[in-house]
């Protein structure tokens, strides 16, 4: 069973933390209808997902992704690296505490979900405004004993490294070169983002399907030449607060 968790759209959501695009307005009824969207792409692929409300005072909170990241053994609680995005692992705590051991990250660490990469037993995190070499330290030894190893990458450009880069499966990667140092994912099979959709990294793996945005054709294509099976979301919105389809959720296998 799959269980995705994710958060509804806050009210405040255009005071969202932005770094590095320029801020727009956000249509708050838009970026929710997509949201709608994107939770009904879940339980189309297969997924059982657990909506919490909405939190007026955390403008961010729509990502949970950067509130925890999930291995089969354990869910690592985060210290975003944004203060004001720091309340916001409470609600995920009491969501995820029913389904799986949970671990925690302790200050001096930052680490933002959206800067973790998980491939088999290795983790890749980003160094990025949000995340530090802290994080990697205690990761190396919180998860040592379930034989993962933690690697930092160093990013540029890009909010995070699943903004560069992110997992098609356990043997390939969909890859932004020109935002992340391309040298610790030697032996993996690269694809690389058609050069005129630079944003177009970020895909999410779900069961047999990949969860991909509407605004990226091009790459798209070539994942489904690959023999990649797309379903499309409509995210637009959401990416005016640097958000992508990682960002929008938590996904648990039970």
């Amino acid at each position: 069973m799959l269980l995705a968790i994710t958060r509804d759209v806050s009210p405040r959501f255009n005071e969202c933390e932005i770094t590095h695009i320029e801020r727009t307005p956000i249509n708050l009824e838009v970026a929710r209808a997509q949201h709608r969207g994107y939770v009904q792409a879940l339980k189309e692929i297969g997924c059982t997902v657990l909506e919490l409300p909405s939190e007026a005072d955390l403008p961010d909170s729509v990502f949970v992704e950067d509130t925890a990241f999930i291995l089969p053994e354990t869910a690592v609680i985060t210290r975003p690296g944004a203060d004001s995005r720091k309340p916001e692992t409470e609600s995920i705590i009491h969501a995820l505490s029913p389904y799986i051991k949970l671990i925690h990250l302790k200050e001096p660490a930052t680490l933002d979900g959206g800067d973790v990469m998980v491939v088999g037993k290795r983790i890749f995190i980003g160094l990025s405004t949000r995340s530090n070499s802290e994080a990697i330290s205690q990761l190396n030894i919180l998860l040592k004993e379930y034989g993962y190893t933690v690697t930092g990458v160093q990013l540029h450009d890009c909010l995070h490294l699943k903004s560069a880069v992110t997992r098609v499966d356990d043997k390939t990667l969909l890859i932004n070169k020109n935002w992340v140092d391309t040298h610790p994912f030697s032996g993996f099979d690269l694809i690389e983002v058609d050069p005129s959709e630079p944003h177009a990294a970020n895909c999410l793996p779900v069961g047999s399907a990949i969860i991909f945005a509407t605004s990226f054709p091009k790459t798209r294509k070539t994942l489904e030449e690959r023999g990649y099976k797309i379903v499309s979301v409509e995210v637009d919105e959401l990416a005016k607060a640097e958000g992508a389809v990682t960002c929008c959720s938590l996904i648990v296998t039970l």
